[in-house]
């Protein structure tokens, strides 16, 4: 997935088509969203023959990964942001996001740059939390198993 974050030509998307920009944006985090969201049922129900937490891993780089696109499509417009002008620069600032690290050198400046660096803040508390929680507690869960620490199912 990084290498072809790295090697995909981005140039279809930003200012020059932002209708095809923003349909595949949404509809990209849209499909993503409710990915992760039957995964992260998946662990809840217990299914059998899933394996939903290297899935929801996937997912949740993958999301990182086009957050970073958006980013990297949006700076190509001149204003968008100060700091960011490199696909490396676009992923770091996503993580940097992520972490709510906020170190500064990267900065939204344009109006369209600050709603996707919400719509960021916002899907990652909601999805990225809730696969991240729900992860943790299969992953508790199975360890449980095999101490003999959880009650038999």
């Amino acid at each position: 997935m990084t290498v072809a974050y790295f090697v995909l030509p981005l140039d279809g998307f930003g200012a020059r088509r932002p209708e095809v920009s923003w349909t595949v944006f949404i509809a990209v985090l849209a499909v993503l969203a409710c990915l992760l969201l039957l995964q992260i049922r998946n662990i809840l129900v217990d299914k059998p023959g899933t394996h939903p937490v290297v899935t929801i891993l996937l997912l949740m780089f993958l999301s990182l990964l086009i957050f970073s696109a958006t980013y990297y499509a949006l700076a190509r417009n001149q204003g968008a942001f100060v700091g960011l002008q490199t696909r490396l620069d676009a992923l770091y600032f996503t993580v940097v996001t992520l972490a709510t690290v906020g170190y500064g050198d990267v900065v939204p400046q344009s109006q369209t740059a600050r709603l996707v660096t919400m719509v960021q803040i916002l899907y990652s508390f909601v999805f990225l939390t809730a696969s991240a929680t729900a992860v943790t507690r299969r992953l508790r869960s199975r360890v449980g198993d095999r101490l003999g620490h959880n009650e038999p199912r």
